[in-house]
Parts: structure tokens; sequence; C-alpha cells
């Protein structure tokens, strides 16, 4: 245009600076900035909005905030709005917030986009408070109608945690678009509010609004965590109907909710589908053997994936190094931190030492272990001093425990967890004064151990059971159930003779019965032999209750799968994939 002689205006600027801002070429912006102030164009608002704008992009707010200074007319809400967006965008939400308070006090109009330029700033529960006077003002001045701003503060409750007043946002808007229903389900799933986000799903099937790939990666991401493999198999029959069975980010969300409902078969069938697996789709399915105890195999894919060429991240080498925990693979951890650091330039965090020292402290390696601690480039946190903690209980060390346990009530001081592990490793070693002192500073912290409970699921229902449970329709059965395989393995010591599963007569006295019990109790009586049984826990797994499947898959023709908080157990013929290794 310039080559022809054409002379630029108001109208030509604001496209060519949009495009210096997009492809980052601060440089140019520059050069056009002096163009418009050469042909005079300095005081035309479109072209103001879209310097400031530019220079906010390329993370120059000086710039944009000295423009701004220039605006001759200090009236106009499109400059205002300009400058805060790109505040906010640049994380300097206070400056934002004063300027929109210099605004207010100048008796400029605000508008929507106002209003959807400072909302983001308030994502972080520091800044709740003012997001939620935002909200009162929004719902003062009228426009609460406005989806766009609805669907903002909806973003900005969940981001904050404060589900609660997100959902009755959600409540009160008239007509939801589908950004809506995403904003509420991924919210719910980003807050392990599982079980809320499928209510909602079948809600919007109700009202029969189709979800897009976004609305079922939060479902089926909800299904991973509930073990809800019925309903995530109902999603993915609706991706391939839909034309959206190509889409990597669903693709990828399938393998992570086979692989934590207990079928890895599945989950690798889709891996070995896709044309093109991105790093993702390798941490999905690594990952999943790494739960499932199938060490070999994740290191063997983690292995295949180097050869491809593609670069592994922090992310992946969390998988391939809990996968190598999990399976006792302790010479192949190490080397994996080491070509971390010294192949990948890739600096080890908390999460990756968390790993290195479960491994190292399940090997029996624990003074190994504290040295890896103490030497770390980053502060430990409270999970790498609890996988200290947790290798001491493994291996009995009380003196090394009372350390570790010291450091971490200090990082996390309400993780009702580690006051249970000591208080296990005191009972084991039959320290009644130990036991006695963890339970006062419980008591003084006002702390309760979570309830454990275990679920089932079964002909689309599920199942849920609490220790001591006696509220089930089939209480009576469960009980009988468990008193006869109890009976059967202490007069048998090995496989049922006959084949059957059978009920016995009378219950056993109910207290400090297991929840993972009575679910597979509950799942004998109800499925045909030989059918797998998966059971979903909160907590990890006792001993006790480890050590009772274990008997009870050797009389009984089945193979059944416990996943507990950490990993999956395969229990099979009196031996579990986790070779007592957990």
């Amino acid at each position: 245009m310039l080559q022809f002689g054409a002379t630029p205006n108001a109208f030509t600027f604001p496209f060519i600076l949009k495009s210096s801002a997009s492809l980052s070429l601060p440089a140019t912006g520059k050069q056009l900035h002096c163009h418009v102030i050469k042909l005079g164009c300095k005081s035309e608002p479109f072209v103001l909005t879209a310097l400031m704008s530019m220079y906010c992009k390329c993370k120059l707010t000086v710039h944009a905030q000295k423009v701004f200074d220039e605006v001759p007319q200090r009236n106009l809400t499109v400059c205002y709005n300009s400058l805060i967006s790109g505040y906010v965008q640049n994380d300097k939400f206070l400056n934002g917030f004063y300027l929109f308070s210099e605004m207010r006090l100048r008796g400029v109009e605000f508008n929507a986009v106002t209003i959807l330029g400072l909302v983001p700033g308030c994502t972080v529960p520091g800044h709740l408070w003012l997001g939620m006077c935002l909200h009162c003002l929004n719902v003062k001045c009228g426009l609460e109608n406005d989806l766009a701003i609805a669907n903002c503060l909806i973003t900005m409750y969940v981001r904050c945690g404060s589900m609660e007043l997100a959902r009755r946002l959600f409540d009160h808007i008239p007509e939801k678009g589908l950004i809506t229903w995403n904003a509420m389900i991924s919210g719910y799933a980003q807050n392990g509010l599982a079980a809320e986000v499928l209510e909602l799903y079948r809600e919007m099937e109700l009202l029969q609004v189709d979800p897009d790939a976004v609305t079922l990666v939060g479902v089926l991401s909800a299904c991973a965590n509930l073990g809800a493999q019925k309903i995530g198999y109902e999603v993915e029959q609706n991706i391939r109907s839909s034309g959206m069975r190509f889409n990597v980010f669903l693709r990828n969300a399938l393998i992570n909710m086979y692989a934590r409902c207990g079928n890895l078969e599945k989950a690798r069938i889709i891996f070995d589908e896709m044309p093109e697996k991105t790093l993702v789709s390798w941490t999905a399915i690594i990952g999943g053997y790494g739960m499932h105890g199938l060490g070999n195999s994740a290191v063997e894919l983690f292995d295949k994936l180097i050869k491809t060429g593609i670069q592994p991240d922090g992310t992946l080498f969390v998988s391939v190094l809990s996968a190598c925990s999990h399976a006792g693979l302790t010479k192949k951890g190490l080397y994996y931190l080491d070509i971390m650091k010294r192949e990948y330039g890739l600096k080890p965090g908390s999460e990756h030492y968390s790993c290195v020292v479960d491994l190292l402290g399940r090997a029996g390696r624990l003074e190994e272990a504290r040295k890896l601690i103490e030497s770390m480039e980053v502060e430990p946190d409270g999970a790498v001093w609890g996988a200290l903690l947790g290798a001491c209980k493994i291996h009995k060390n009380v003196e090394l425990a009372e350390i570790a346990f010291n450091k971490v009530v200090e990082l996390e001081p309400t993780n009702i967890g580690y006051y249970v592990l000591l208080s296990n490793i005191y009972t084991e070693s039959n320290n009644s004064e130990g036991i006695l002192r963890v339970r006062l500073m419980m008591r003084e912290r006002k702390l309760k151990k979570d309830p454990g409970y275990s679920y089932f699921e079964y002909r689309g229902k599920t199942h849920l059971f609490v220790a001591g449970d006696i509220g089930h329709p089939q209480t009576e059965e469960i009980y009988k159930m468990l008193n006869r395989l109890e009976d059967t393995v202490s007069e048998l010591g090995g496989a049922n003779k006959n084949g059957q599963e059978v009920i016995n007569q009378e219950p056993p006295n109910i207290m400090g019965v297991h929840s993972e019990r009575l679910a597979i109790a509950f799942a004998l009586l109800n499925t045909e032999i030989g059918t797998d049984i998966l059971v979903i826990k909160n907590l990890r797994i006792c001993g006790d209750c480890h050590s009772f499947v274990k008997r009870v898959s050797k009389i009984v023709d089945r193979l059944f799968v416990v996943r507990d908080a950490t990993r999956f157990h395969h229990f099979r013929n009196g031996t579990c994939s986790c070779n007592d290794y957990w």
C-alpha cells in the first residue's frame, strides 16, 4: 500500500496494529505508532485503543499507559476498557482496578466490556471479594442478563473454589448457552466434584442440549474419578456417532478414563488406534500402566516414546517415575531422574522427588532417600516427606518416621493421613505413649479421620458401602457371604473345590468390617460366576483387607480389581499384581 503511494488513515491502522499484536511484533507496532502520529491519526479513538491493545499484548503496558495519558478526551469508555483489559491480561490486576476506580470517579460510563476485562483478574481466592463486588455492581446496573458476563463470573467463582456461588449463579441464568453448561461442568471436574458433573450432564441430556468436546472431556474426567465405566462407554458411543471421534483431546480423555476405570486393555486399543499420538496421549497410557502396577510395560512405552523423537516433559517424567515406584524398578527410576536433568534439561520438582523418595524407601534405602531430600534443588513439600514417612512404616523405622512426621505436619498440618500413618507406625512398634501423643495432637487441632467408603457399579447403579455398613437392602446376605468366605478360607486354605460361590448361614459381628469387603461380598452375590469385579475405594487399602482379597481370589475363580487412593490391585489365584509392594 505504501509502495503504491496510497495513504493509510484511521480505518487502516486498527487492522494492521491488531496483526502486529497477534504476531508479537512490538518493533513493527512502534513503527506503526510513528505513522499514526505522522499522519495525524493520534486523536482517533479506535486507533488509540488499537495502539494500547497492541502494546499490552506485546507486554509493554508502560507504553500503553503513555498512549492513554496522551488521550485528549478522558471520557472515552473504549480507551479505559482497552487499558483495563491489558493490565489484567499482564497480571497487573490492581493497576486495572485502580484505573476502573478512576473511571468511576470521573463519571465515565462502564459497560459489559469493562466488566469482562476486569473479572478474569479476580480468579484467585485473594481477589474473590473484588469479583463479588463487581458481580453486585453488574446486577445493580442492569447487566445481570448479559450471558457473556454471567459465564465469566461462573468461571471466576469456579477458579476460586466457590462452587456453591457458581452453582447459584448458574441456576439463576434463564437461558443457558453451551458455554454456560461447559463452565459449570468444567468447574465441577476441576474441583474434584465428579458426581455433580455427571448429574449436570444428565440434566443437559434431559433438556436436549447437545454437548461439544469441552463438555465431554469434563464428563470423561468425572467418569475416571468415579470409576463410572458404563457412563464413560456411553460417552464414547456419543463421540463416535457425533463426528468427534478423531478429536485428540477426547481420545486422550478416553484413554485416561478407561485406564482409571480398570479397563487398561480398552485404553491401549484407543491409544494404538490414534494416527497421531501427542505427548498427552503417551502420558495418559504410561500413567495408566503405572497405576496398574505394570511398571515394565510403562518403561517399555516410555523408551518407545523416546525413539519417536518426541521430547518428554515434566508431567511425563512424573508418570514414568511413579510407575517405577509402584513396580519396584529402583535402578530404572534413578536412571530416569538422571537423564531428566542431564539429557533433557528439565529441573525436577517436588512431585518428581516424591516419586524417587518413595522408590528408594520401598527398596529399604531409607538413608539414601533422606539424603536425596536434603540435596533437593527445590524446597521439599509435604508429599516428599510423606513418601519418606510411608517408607518408614513399611520398614518399621520409628526414629526416621518421627523426623519425617515433624517436617510434614509443618507443611500440611491439617492432612489427617499423616497422623494416622504415624499412629499406625507406633501401633506396630507397641508404642502406646506415641499413639496417645498423636491422638492428642489430632484432638487439639480438631482433626477427624476421613470416613472410608467403597463402591461397586452394578446394572448402571452405584452401590456404596462404608465400614460396618448395615444400610444396604441386602445387608443380611452380604454379611453371611463374608462369614462364609472367612470360614472357607480357614477350612480349605486354598481354592473352593467345587468352584461355586455359596452363601453362609449366620451374619458375623459387623463392627470394624471394612467397606471394600462389603462391596466384594455384594458383587459376589449379584454377578455371574467368572465375572471380573472392580471395586473403587477412596482410601488406601489396609494390609488386612489386602490379605483378605488375596485369600478370597484363591478360593473363588474371579479377577478382583481394587482401585484405592493410589493405585490398582489385581487379585487372582491368591496373588496381587503389586506383589505385596504398595
